[in-house]
């Protein structure tokens, strides 16, 4: 006869070793043996294999458990140290991300400095060329005006002996400031800035309603102390003009009362402000002044030349936006000024965007201000990525700073 010996102490040691389990458990019971056959018919039943068909209950084991615990560390000491050897794993795609992100940005500060350009015979030229062509673009002068706000072609004549009259008139679409100045016999933009308390000479808007003298002047409110004398010597103005423009019969004025002092214009510093802002930067993103408008030194000859602008470093593919409303008179490419295009705007103003990566603007197109016109390269004759920007009025070079806002 055949004895197979068994343990149950053995068999789940090797599961949990401090767990033991009991012969009498409800599971031992709910397998359908008998008290009297466990024996015999629970080893055989267990023999073939059959070992976790059983649920015993379990029975916490202290003694077991201490027994086991060197194993219990080599294991954790096994699993640390399949853990640390692959650790290289996360430095790894920390490098991954992090690399070409500082390499890009290494990359972009450094082209936002734009070195000098050292320009051949073959580039003068080319900068004639370009001048004459803007030349040619500001042909049309009529109604424009100068720096000191008088208007081109004006034929007004000055007869401050009549009374000051007043004619209302709505802005249409396509007036400028000095067209109508033009348009009411007016030989300075001054008198429709003052009278109407325009701040910006190009916030004229169609539908605008505007108050215009018959002649030249501007309009004063007197204060508390000032007199006729006092206002006489202030603008320039002789009495006497004061006196007939405004109908007055005595010398006697008094505080709030506005006059209209014939002739008078506005100082260069209020005019300059009116006129200063007619300009928004073409570069909304950051960027640096790496060259200011006019006589330079080459850094390579040493030899003086003139800049024609201001150069506005940033990095390649920086939006250009136009400076002002106007319409593209012409685009192409220049060895000087690689990619470039030129406005044409109103009261005789021209500007030019150079060394872009790419035009983004066609010739005859009309723009408003801050339309995107290109994109920031160094095309032409540049050693680093930046716009070339320059401002023409009426054919003359004009420096951008005195009228970018």
């Amino acid at each position: 006869m055949e004895i197979i010996s068994y343990s149950d102490k053995k068999d789940y040691r090797k599961k949990n070793v401090f767990w033991k389990y009991s012969e009498n458990s409800s599971a031992s019971r709910k397998s359908g043996l008998s008290r009297r056959h466990r024996g015999k018919k629970g080893a055989s039943f267990f023999a073939r294999g059959n070992i976790s068909a059983v649920r015993a209950r379990p029975v916490f084991s202290f003694r077991s458990f201490l027994q086991n615990v060197p194993g219990y560390i080599h294991y954790a000491c096994v699993r640390a140290q399949r853990f640390v050897s692959y650790m290289w794993i996360l430095p790894a795609l920390v490098v991954l991300v992090l690399v070409p992100s500082t390499v890009s940005r290494i990359l972009s500060y450094s082209e936002s400095f734009a070195r000098a350009v050292r320009f051949e015979s073959t580039a003068d030229l080319s900068i004639a060329y370009l001048e004459n062509a803007m030349n040619d673009f500001a042909v049309d002068r009529n109604g424009y005006y100068d720096k000191d706000g008088n208007v081109i072609g004006s034929d007004a004549v000055k007869n401050f002996k009549q009374p000051v009259t007043y004619s209302n008139y709505t802005v249409r679409a396509g007036d400028t400031i000095s067209g109508i100045s033009r348009r009411f016999g007016l030989s300075n933009i001054s008198t429709l800035i003052a009278v109407n308390g325009i701040s910006n000479v190009r916030s004229l808007r169609t539908g605008q309603k505007l108050r215009v003298p018959s002649m030249d002047g501007l309009v004063h409110e007197v204060t508390k102390g000032e007199s006729l004398g006092s206002i006489s010597r202030r603008y320039g103005a002789s009495v006497a003009d004061i006196l007939d423009v405004n109908d007055l019969s005595s010398e006697v004025i008094q505080a709030g009362d506005r006059l209209f002092i014939p002739g008078a214009r506005l100082d260069s510093e209020s005019l300059q402000k009116a006129m200063g802002e007619l300009f928004s930067y073409p570069i909304k993103s950051s960027w640096r002044l790496t060259s200011r408008f006019g006589r330079r030194a080459d850094p390579f000859t040493g030899v003086s030349s003139n800049h024609t602008g201001v150069d506005m470093a940033c990095p390649t593919g920086t939006s250009i936006y136009s400076a002002m409303s106007g319409t593209v008179a012409y685009t192409g490419y220049s060895s000087v000024f690689g990619n470039y295009a030129i406005i044409k705007h109103a009261d005789g103003y021209q500007t030019l965007y150079g060394h872009m990566s790419k035009i983004l603007c066609k010739k005859g197109q009309r723009v408003t201000q801050g339309s995107v016109i290109g994109l920031v390269g160094s095309t032409g004759y540049s050693t680093g990525p930046h716009l070339h920007f320059t401002v023409y009025k009426n054919g003359k070079l004009v420096d951008p700073l005195t009228v970018l806002k």
